[in-house]
């Protein structure tokens, strides 16, 4: 019996597999440039989720430092991936440090090495600051965010200052993004559903009984931190090359709450949560864009309010948050029995 339903969830995780690459395949013949940038926005979106809610959602820890994670890896893969003749025409202000300068490596190696920049920021900063826990943790992350952004802003020679990168190479398109989705997706989930992911399961619901376990709550911790933080560079090295421009203001506290909503409209503890949120926070931004714009009923005409976007977007959220707390999947999991068992439910990851 468990064989055969084994070789059935095997044989419809292969079946979706050939739908989304099939997708994939139809949307750039078929999609304007306007959609093919939110599915691709979708893709990066789910891997910051992804991060974040290893380290949130999974080990308990409140971190707001995902902008600076994405910042270095951002940087990193870009100056890898930008040609020669380009970083001449950059830096125009301060010259290029001459050992960047010279600095090439394929799309795939540059995106690798942003994540693993992070990761390394990740693991000096989490050995002193994870023994913080709660507010003081987020705020210390948050602290950590900021320092790298104005850091980023104040040397020249190697981010070009306020005036950042400009006409980098546009690899990320959908192939690579989902790619590098599915490839997060995969991890977190051997991680999550390993002894490993046990451990921080056990620190998030109760960190003095894990103690008491045997458990190095400590180690864990870092593990995640780092874990987490390589995928947020991957996912800033990716937003990179699809935007072909970065500049520090991108990095700004807001796109560490952006990601936030994402976890949290999906469900904290949840990967496929993530991936939905992710779907969710994006197309919702996007489509609110009309209320900004002119609105002509009749002979009537309704202005367009600047900003309001971002209101009714914080609206949604806050309902969400009072009437779904635990968002969207809660701590469940998507599985094919929860969608033919007809109200079996997800996968449960207590």
């Amino acid at each position: 019996m468990m064989e055969s339903k084994k070789t059935k969830n095997l044989f419809l995780n292969a079946l979706l597999l050939v739908v989304v690459v099939g997708l994939l395949w139809w949307a750039p013949e078929n999609l304007d440039g306007y959609k093919i940038q939110i599915l691709n926005l979708i893709a990066i979106y789910s891997i910051l989720g992804l991060s974040l809610n290893l380290i949130y959602g999974f080990t308990g820890m409140f971190s707001l430092g995902t902008a600076g994670f994405m910042c270095i890896g951002a940087y990193v893969s870009s100056l890898l991936i930008l040609p020669e003749m380009q970083k001449d025409m950059i830096f125009i202000l301060e010259p290029l440090n001459p050992i960047l300068y010279g600095a090439h490596a394929p799309f795939v190696v540059a995106v690798l090495a942003g994540g693993v920049a992070a990761a390394i920021a990740g693991l000096i900063i989490g050995i002193p600051v994870l023994r913080l826990g709660g507010d003081y943790l987020g705020i210390a992350t948050l602290g950590f965010a900021e320092i790298i952004r104005v850091v980023a802003n104040n040397i020249p020679t190697i981010t070009n200052g306020a005036l950042g990168l400009k006409g980098i190479p546009a690899y990320a398109n959908l192939w690579w993004n989902y790619g590098w989705m599915f490839f997060t997706l995969y991890v977190m989930y051997r991680l999550v559903n390993s002894n490993f992911g046990n451990a921080l399961k056990a620190i998030r619901d109760d960190e003095l009984a894990a103690k008491a376990m045997g458990i190095n709550t400590f180690k864990y911790r870092v593990i995640s931190f780092t874990v987490g933080s390589f995928f947020a560079g991957i996912g800033g090295a990716l937003m990179a090359s699809l935007l072909t421009t970065i500049d520090p203001k991108m990095f700004m506290v807001i796109m560490t709450y952006n990601v936030l909503m994402v976890v949290v409209a999906g469900g904290l503890g949840s990967l496929s949560g993530s991936v939905i949120g992710a779907v969710v926070v994006t197309v919702l931004l996007e489509w609110l864009r009309f209320v900004e714009n002119p609105i002509t009923l009749g002979s009537f005409e309704i202005p367009g309010v600047p900003g309001m976007r971002m209101v009714i977007f914080a609206l949604s959220l806050i309902m969400i948050i009072l009437y779904r707390p635990e968002g969207v999947m809660g701590n469940k999991e998507l599985s094919w029995e929860g969608l033919f068992g007809l109200g079996k439910g997800g996968k449960d990851h207590e």
